[in-house]
């Protein structure tokens, strides 16, 4: 089954008119309780929907808008324009080493980054941010509660192919902007505020294949996936914004810690064993003003929401200024 959120399903069932929203909520509490317990709300969704006839994903289509894919599918047809291009990054394991490289794609639905692996990463040596990619036969995997594209044996991509456009881009799919105080639990959204925390980041180590969480025993490193391998260091930043109406922790992982620090993972890495020079860049980053998108997930160990960012940038006030006006 494709991972489709939940507020997705709910949307395309009380799009249909089959059902209202009352209804729909009454059905779903009688699904679960018909299976004594036994399915998630999405599963349950994703029943009565098909009870109803309703399409949640598309069989037909051959090429497919950015926020119509999910988690789960193979043979994915898309267009769409590089926004942002990520350092080559390599990696060795027992006996055989590789490189990884990503980028962000998106269309006027949304955006999804892009996985290539080893042989496939020549393929980006001549793409730069603003080109159009077609990217065909890849297939779609879960990574840190959001999607991601990624070539396989069978992917490849044809770079600013004639007839294909991509006029504007929608920073994402399911991502309206709102304040603070109206997030809820599995939202997407995005979010403007200000910096008024910042948490040293914390170091881990990855597979540096599959960038999975590794074990460690007697010395040795061991991945899920891949056996026993050499460990590549990731990390993760917790700060805490606020935008007048309430605040929220926000997770920053690598990839979007480094952009944000604007730092290499080298220079990064050395706060692992200089924590004290961190000092500096928490006193600049406080006051900063941030734009995030991501999901928001609720902490159950701590009993608190927080924000899972997916992409960071820091606000424009022009932007800003525009979009109060309009208002």
């Amino acid at each position: 089954m494709y991972k489709v959120p939940l507020a997705e399903i709910k949307q395309k069932i009380l799009a249909s008119d089959k059902l209202g929203s009352d209804e729909l909520e009454l059905k779903l509490k009688a699904k679960i309780n018909e299976l004594s317990g036994l399915i998630s709300e999405e599963g349950a969704a994703h029943i009565i929907a098909n009870e109803l006839g309703i399409e949640i994903v598309s069989t037909t289509q051959k090429k497919l808008k950015i926020k119509e894919i999910y988690s789960g599918m193979r043979s994915v047809t898309t267009v769409g324009k590089v926004v942002r291009k990520f350092e080559v990054r390599e990696f060795a394991k027992e006996d055989r080493s590789g490189k990884v490289c990503s980028v962000i794609l998106g269309d006027d639905s949304g955006t999804i980054r892009t996985v290539f692996w080893n042989d496939q990463v020549d393929l980006l040596k001549d793409v730069s941010e603003g080109d159009i990619l077609l990217v065909k036969d890849a297939y779609v995997r879960e990574n840190n509660n959001g999607k991601e594209i990624h070539m396989g044996n069978q992917g490849s991509i044809e770079i600013n192919p004639e007839g294909e456009t991509v006029q504007s881009v929608r920073e994402s799919a399911a991502h309206e902007r709102k304040k603070i105080a109206e997030l809820q639990d599995g939202n997407g959204a995005e979010i403007v505020g200000t910096v008024v925390q910042v948490f040293d980041p914390r170091f881990f180590n990855v597979c540096p294949g599959c960038s999975k969480k590794v074990t460690e025993s007697a010395g040795a490193f061991s991945c899920n996936s891949h056996g026993e391998v050499k460990p590549a260091v990731s990390y993760v930043m917790n700060l805490v914004l606020d935008d007048g109406s309430g605040n929220i922790r926000s997770v920053l992982w690598k990839n979007q810690t480094t952009h944000l620090l604007d730092k290499t993972e080298q220079q990064i890495a050395l706060y692992k064993e200089n924590p004290a020079a961190f000092e500096e860049i928490k006193t600049d980053l406080l006051g900063e003003q941030l734009k995030l998108l991501g999901q928001v997930k609720k902490n159950e160990m701590f009993s608190r929401l927080e924000f899972n960012v997916q992409m960071v940038s820091k606000a424009k006030p022009e932007e800003e200024l525009a979009r109060l006006e309009k208002a």
